[in-house]
C-alpha cells in the first residue's frame, strides 16, 4: 500500500535555493511521539535500518553525544558531528561542536554537506526543527514507553509530501511549507 504518487516538490533534492545546507531530520517515531528512553530507541526495524542507510550515506550526520554513544561508533561512509556541552568529550572518528551554528558550519564543509542529516536525540531535534527543511520519519503504528519525544509537527509549517505505508509502520516525508 504505497502512496508514492503524491505530488512532491523536491523531496530528496540536495541543498536549498539559498545556498545553505539542507537540514534533514531523520527519526523513527512511535504513535505517541516517543523516540526513545534514555540512550535507546523503542523500535528496531530492518526496513528502517536500510532506509536510514540509503538516506544518510555520503552525508554528514549531526547528533547529540548520547545519540552517538547509543550508536557506539562512527558510521562508515558518513562523517559524524557530535553536538555536546561537554568541552572535554572526544570520540574516535567524529568532529565535536559545542554550539549548533558551529556544528552546521562544520557539517556543511564536509563532503556531502549540502544535506546534513540530523539524528537526534530529542534536544537536538528541538534545536534544529525550526531550521530544518525536511523530515524523514518512520512512523510506527504503536505507542512506546519513553521520556524522549520528537517535536510536534505543526501542520501550518510542514506538509506531508510522500507516504509509503507498510505493515504496522510508514515511511513519511514532510517538507517545510
Amino acid at each position: 500500500m504505497t502512496n508514492e504518487g503524491r505530488a512532491t516538490t523536491g523531496a530528496g533534492e540536495a541543498g536549498t535555493t539559498t545556498g545553505h545546507p539542507e537540514l534533514v531530520l531523520v527519526a523513527i517515531v512511535a504513535s505517541n511521539g516517543v523516540i526513545g528512553d534514555g540512550a535507546d530507541q523503542p523500535f528496531r526495524l530492518r526496513e528502517d535500518f536500510a532506509r536510514f542507510k540509503a538516506l544518510t550515506m555520503g552525508h554528514p550526520l549531526l547528533m547529540g553525544r548520547r545519540t552517538h554513544e547509543a550508536i557506539g561508533r562512527a558510521l562508515p561512509g558518513r562523517r559524524s558531528i557530535v553536538l555536546t556541552r561537554n568541552r572535554s568529550w572526544r570520540a574516535p572518528g567524529v568532529e565535536v561542536a559545542h554550539d549548533l551554528d558551529t556544528a552546521i558550519t562544520t557539517a556543511a564543509a564536509l563532503p556531502g554537506g549540502e544535506q546534513i542529516m540530523v539524528l537526534g536525540g530529542g534536544e537536538i531535534y528541538r534545536l534544529t526543527m525550526d531550521r530544518a527543511h525536511r523530515l524523514e520519519l518512520t512512523e510506527v503504528d504503536a505507542p512506546a514507553r519513553g521520556e524522549v519525544r520528537f517535536p510536534a509537527i505543526d501542520p501550518d509549517a510542514w506538509r506531508e509530501v510522500r507516504r509509503d505505508d507498510r505493515l504496522a509502520f510508514a515511511f513519511v516525508t514532510y517538507e517545510r511549507r
